[in-house]
């Protein structure tokens, strides 16, 4: 079975950094999709970055608005890990996150959808 497992969460105070990782494990033959997403309580999850690692675009990275210029994807090293690199963390970027990698567990398979059970991010003061 296919596991993703996230760390490094936890309380900082606002303008403060944070840096999330995620680590795949199981029967992974190839990943197209590395990203990050948040939920905050009473919202929506909602996408924060995502990372394209398929050989279709190359690495190609997207980021929603609101943590452009303050966050960043990377692909760890290890070629199943992603990390979430968070600076000038505000308040209203308290939520779990969440890791969701897509990918392949076999060749010429359909890829699927993974999660992690999240970590979470509390800025506050």
């Amino acid at each position: 079975q296919v596991q993703l497992v996230e760390s490094g969460g936890g309380l900082v105070q606002p303008g403060g950094s944070l840096t999330l990782s995620c680590a795949a494990s199981g029967p992974i033959f190839s990943i197209d999709i590395m990203g990050w997403y948040r939920q905050a309580p009473e919202k929506a999850r909602e996408l924060v970055a995502n990372l394209d690692v398929s050989m279709r675009h190359g690495d190609t990275t997207t980021y929603a608005e609101f943590v452009k210029g303050r966050f960043t994807i990377l692909r760890g090293n290890a070629r199943n890990t992603v990390s979430l690199q968070m600076n000038a963390l505000k308040p209203e970027d308290t939520a779990v996150y969440y890791c969701k990698m897509r990918l392949y567990t076999r060749p010429f398979d359909t890829p699927s959808d993974y999660w992690g059970l999240g970590t979470q991010v509390t800025v506050s003061s």
